[in-house]
């Protein structure tokens, strides 16, 4: 059974039912975050129980937010293999260094975790149709459990995004619209269909579900690892949301006196051609501006690579 309890948000604490579908908070229009009732659990909840769970993300059901078992969808998204990586200890002198593969989620990135628990819950929530603006992966996994849920998909893309992104969109059932223009672009042609038609947004950090779906990434680093942390996390960043869900996963878990409070230090990564977050840091801005003009496929994901501490 899933604990929650309800919605807070991230910056005036303002609480708010989770029986009802909110994008952002309502007093100041910033995202919102999912609230357990931690103390209750942590007398009928055990890591030895979650170890008996299913394969999946929703081995951690007590702590996300979808109770109705008929509304947990799943494609076999979340726990991914965690893998030492011995050569690259070796040339970097590190003592230990794992990778977790998340490329073998369904539809081929962590994009699945996020959208599966947004779609779920939007779904027991009586939602029908959902909206996203995407460059390709968070595209495909909301058309895939869209698809799943019987929910229809709208989904705003850039033109210029390589071709196999927008037929498996269309391939899923998703109405797909080309933007002449970047993801930022996409992201305000989809906000005035959300305003015309009502549909319910999911575009990053503007809904409280995806940060649900992506924590489950902590969760399962720290039971693989034996529940405990690493000294360091370095995390390829788009908007910044499984940053921020790992963390979330952390503070619950201490909470429920699974782990300490030791906390990893968390390195965000992003591609030089893309990156808001790193340049936001070296000018101490803070939030970041939007991101650049454009991105080029697919010579973006092969350019050079920075990183800074957060």
């Amino acid at each position: 059974m899933s604990s929650l309890t309800h919605l807070e948000c991230s910056q005036c604490d303002q609480r708010l039912s989770p029986t009802q579908c909110w994008n952002l908070c309502p007093a100041c229009q910033r995202p919102l975050l999912t609230r357990y009732d931690l103390e209750t659990l942590r007398s009928r909840l055990d890591r030895d129980r979650i170890a008996r769970g299913a394969a999946t993300l929703w081995r951690y059901a007590d702590v996300l937010p979808v109770a109705d078992l008929r509304h947990r969808f799943t494609l076999g998204e979340g726990w991914t293999p965690l893998s030492r990586a011995t050569r690259l200890e070796e040339a970097l002198g590190i003592q230990e260094v794992w990778i977790k593969d998340e490329g073998i989620n369904p539809t081929g990135s962590f994009k699945a975790r996020g959208l599966c628990l947004a779609v779920s819950r939007a779904r027991e929530l009586g939602v029908q149709e959902v909206s996203i603006p995407s460059a390709g992966n968070a595209a495909g996994a909301l058309s895939a459990y869209a698809a799943l849920a019987g929910m229809t998909a709208h989904v705003f893309m850039p033109r210029d995004v390589p071709r196999p992104f927008i037929s498996e969109c269309r391939a899923l059932g998703a109405h797909v619209t080309l933007i002449d223009g970047v993801i930022t672009d996409c992201g305000r042609v989809a906000a005035e269909g959300v305003r015309r038609h009502g549909w319910f947004d999911l575009s990053t950090l503007k809904e409280p579900y995806r940060i649900e779906g992506k924590k489950t990434m902590g969760y399962e680093v720290a039971e693989q690892l034996d529940w405990t942390l690493p000294d360091v996390i370095i995390y390829p960043t788009g908007g910044g949301t499984g940053l921020i869900g790992m963390w979330k996963a952390f503070e619950e878990m201490e909470q429920l006196g699974w782990i300490g409070s030791d906390r990893p230090r968390m390195v965000t990564v992003q591609a030089a051609g893309c990156a808001p977050m790193v340049r936001a840091f070296d000018a101490g801005r803070k939030p970041p501006p939007p991101g650049p003009t454009r991105v080029r496929w697919p010579t973006a994901c092969g350019c050079p690579r920075r990183s800074v501490t957060s």
